[in-house]
């Protein structure tokens, strides 16, 4: 955008202005970035994703591909002599394998956040007891159906728009003087 907005503020100065003026001067900055939009034209990619808890169940469907996958996860994680996790790894792993399910990252959708946010509260996560490594995968598994169960009831859909290209102001003089 840096060469459709920026153009449009550069007749801004320093100096405070009042709400009147301001109002006045922005719809001058929108017009110009309109104009200048009008003149160089941006593609903009429209993504929606649907988080519904199907990717979940295909994966628990699978015994094979879920113990794969569960061992993929606790490859990094730290156990005690006795082999024991500590329960508050439940979030890693799970942040782990939330690609493979269809789920986002932790930390990057907000409604999301909040569902395993929720499932992880009921079942004490956090409460750092060390636990044996069959039963961090069994607790694991009845994390991820619980979420699968609150998706399938109440499915979340993020969408987002950002700018795919955005011409040159080279590229745009070479196009004109090629043709």
């Amino acid at each position: 955008m840096r060469n459709i907005v920026e153009p449009a503020l550069e007749s801004w100065d320093d100096k405070p202005v009042s709400q009147e003026t301001f109002l006045e001067e922005s719809k001058k900055v929108a017009k110009r970035v309109a104009q200048n939009l009008n003149e160089e034209p941006v593609i903009v990619a429209h993504s929606e994703n649907t988080f519904d808890g199907s990717g979940i169940k295909r994966l628990l469907s699978n015994k094979f591909e879920l113990d794969k996958l569960l061992n993929v996860g606790l490859e990094n994680v730290p156990k005690d002599r006795n082999g024991k996790i500590s329960k508050e790894y439940l979030r890693v792993v799970l942040d782990v394998v939330a690609p493979s399910v269809g789920l986002p990252q932790i930390g990057a959708v907000e409604q999301m956040d909040k569902v395993v946010a929720d499932v992880l509260n009921r079942i004490d996560a956090d409460d750092w007891k060390m636990i044996k490594e069959d039963e961090f995968k069994k607790l694991l598994t009845e994390i991820m159906e619980s979420i699968m169960l609150q998706l399938e009831g109440n499915p979340i859909s993020v969408s987002s728009n950002s700018v795919v290209h955005e011409p040159l102001p080279s590229s745009l003089s070479l196009l004109q003087a090629s043709t």
